[in-house]
C-alpha cells in the first residue's frame, strides 16, 4: 500500500517482553479504526478465557459482543495498547478466525481489494513489521474515501436542494401570481362595494328626505286637525248653547200650555165620563165575561218548577264536570252548538284537518242519538282551500263559515236566529265568544267539558 506523506515513521520502543525496540503508534487512530479494533477485540472474548482476560477487562466477558463494545469499548482499548500477551491473544483469535487477511498482513502485501479499515485494525492488532505504515496507510485510504462519500454525498445534497430550490422558486412563482389574481380580484370587489355604498347613501340621502317631507307634512296636518278641532270645539259650544236655550223654551212653552188646558181638561173629563158609562152599558148589553187573558201572559219567561240553563249553574256541580253537559242537554228543546276547530285542537291537535273532523263528528253522533237534543257544529270555511265532501253523521247539523265570515260570527248568528228562552249550549274556549253568547242569554261551556263527555262514550 501506497505511503501517504506525513505519515508517521516507526519508533523505537522497548517491550516489557524483551530488549528488542519496538514499533509505536504516536497519534490517535481514526475513528472508523477504533471502532473495528473494537470489534475485533469483543468478538475475541468468545474464545477466552477468564483467566486470560485482563483484570479490566474480566467484567465484560458475560456481556454481549455488541454490548461488551458498546460499554467496554476504551478499556479494550487501553488494555489491548498496554498489554502485549492480551494482545497477542487477541492477534491469534483474529488469525484464526481471518487467516487469509491476517497472513497477508503479517507478510506486509495486505490485498489491494481489501477494505483499508480492516487491513488498518489487522495492522494494529497483530503488529507485523512495518505495521504502523499500514495503520497510517490504511486509515488515510479510509479518511480519504470517507472524505470522497461525504463529497458524493454533499453533491447529491445540493443537486437535492437545488432541485429544491427550483422548486420552491416555481411554486412561489404561481403563488406570487396566484395572490395578483386574487389581489385584482379583491380590488375588483371593492370598487364594486365602493359602488354599492355610494348609492345606499345616495338611497339613504334621499329617503331622509323624503323623511323631512313627511315629517312636515304631518306637522302641517297636526296643526290643521288643531284648528278644524278648536273650530269644533267652538261649534258644539255654540250649539250646546242653542239646545239650552232651545230647551228653556220647551219648557215656558209647556207651562203655558198647561195653565190654558186646564178649561179643556174640563171637557174632556167629562167625554170620558159619557164614554166610560155608555162602555159599561153595552158590556151589560152584550153580557160580556172578564177577560182571561193578560198582558203579563204574553211575556216569555220561565215559569216555576221549570229550569232554564243559567238554573243549571246554581246546582252543585264543577264546570268540569261532564254530567253538567248533560243536564243542559236534558232541558226541553235543547240546542247544542258547537265551535268545531276550537274542540278539535283542545283535544287532538297533531291530526289533519279531516281527521279531526271525523273523530268530532263521530263524537257528536252518539252524543245527539243519546241525548235527543239538537247539535250543530260549526267549522271556520277560511282554512279550507276548497269544498268539504263530507256526509254529516245521524243527528248532527254540519255549517262551515262563508268566505270573509268567522266561525265565531256564524255561532252568534245561529244564537241570535234562536227564540228568546229556548236552551242554547255553546261549546268554545275562545273569552270573546263565550262572552258574546252568554250576552245573548246562551250557555257557554269549556271545550274541555264536552272532550270528557265524549271520551266517556
Amino acid at each position: 500500500m501506497e505511503q501517504p506523506a506525513g505519515g508517521a515513521e516507526p519508533t523505537g520502543a522497548v517491550d516489557g517482553s524483551g530488549d528488542e525496540p519496538q514499533e509505536a503508534f504516536d497519534r490517535p487512530l481514526p475513528e472508523g479504526v477504533r471502532r473495528k479494533v473494537v470489534a475485533l477485540v469483543s468478538d475475541a472474548f468468545g474464545g477466552l478465557t477468564v483467566a486470560e482476560l485482563p483484570g479490566q477487562l474480566r467484567q465484560y466477558a458475560r456481556f454481549t459482543p455488541a454490548r461488551r463494545a458498546r460499554f467496554g469499548g476504551t478499556a479494550m482499548a487501553a488494555a489491548l495498547e498496554s498489554d502485549p500477551l492480551f494482545r497477542q491473544r487477541v492477534g491469534e483469535r483474529y488469525a484464526e478466525a481471518e487467516p487469509e487477511l491476517a497472513a497477508a498482513v503479517a507478510a506486509g502485501s495486505p490485498p489491494a481489494a481489501a477494505d483499508p479499515v480492516d487491513i488498518a485494525a489487522a495492522a494494529y492488532v497483530l503488529r507485523p513489521p512495518g505495521w504502523v505504515k499500514l495503520v497510517v496507510a490504511a486509515g488515510e485510504e479510509a479518511e480519504r474515501a470517507h472524505a470522497e462519500r461525504a463529497d458524493d454525498e454533499a453533491r447529491r445534497e445540493l443537486e437535492r436542494l437545488r432541485e429544491e430550490l427550483a422548486a420552491a422558486k416555481t411554486l412561489t412563482r404561481t403563488e406570487t401570481e396566484r395572490l395578483r389574481e386574487e389581489l385584482a380580484a379583491a380590488r375588483r370587489e371593492t370598487e364594486s362595494l365602493h359602488r354599492k355604498l355610494r348609492s345606499a347613501l345616495s338611497d339613504v340621502k334621499r329617503g331622509e328626505a323624503a323623511l323631512r317631507k313627511a315629517t312636515a307634512e304631518t306637522e302641517a296636518a297636526r296643526a290643521e286637525a288643531a284648528v278644524q278641532v278648536s273650530a269644533a270645539e267652538s261649534e258644539t259650544r255654540r250649539v250646546r248653547s242653542r239646545l239650552t236655550e232651545a230647551e228653556a223654551a220647551v219648557e215656558a212653552a209647556r207651562r203655558a200650555s198647561r195653565e190654558g188646558r186646564s178649561v179643556e181638561d174640563m171637557r174632556l173629563r167629562l167625554l170620558l165620563d159619557t164614554v166610560l158609562d155608555a162602555a159599561q152599558g153595552l158590556r151589560r148589553e152584550l153580557a160580556l165575561p172578564p177577560a182571561a187573558t193578560r198582558p203579563a201572559d204574553t211575556v216569555d219567561a220561565v215559569e216555576p218548577g221549570r229550569m232554564s240553563p243559567k238554573d243549571v249553574a246554581a246546582r252543585a256541580l264543577s264546570a268540569t264536570d261532564p254530567a253538567l253537559l248533560d243536564q243542559l242537554l236534558a232541558l226541553p228543546q235543547a240546542h247544542l252548538l258547537v265551535d268545531g276547530y276550537n274542540v278539535t285542537k283542545t283535544g287532538y291537535p297533531t291530526m289533519p284537518l279531516d281527521k279531526q273532523r271525523l273523530r268530532l263528528l263521530g263524537g257528536l253522533s252518539m252524543l245527539a242519538a243519546q241525548s235527543g237534543a239538537e247539535v250543530t257544529c260549526v267549522f271556520d270555511g277560511a282554512e279550507l282551500a276548497a269544498p268539504v265532501l263530507l256526509a254529516p253523521p245521524r243527528g248532527v247539523r254540519v255549517l262551515f263559515s262563508k268566505p270573509g265570515v268567522t266561525a265565531d260570527e256564524l255561532i252568534r248568528r245561529l244564537v241570535r236566529a234562536e227564540p228568546p228562552g229556548r236552551p242554547v249550549v255553546v261549546v268554545s274556549t275562545d273569552r270573546e265568544v263565550a262572552d258574546g253568547v252568554a250576552a245573548a242569554g246562551a250557555r257557554p261551556v269549556a271545550s274541555a267539558l264536552l272532550l270528557k263527555r265524549l271520551s266517556r262514550s
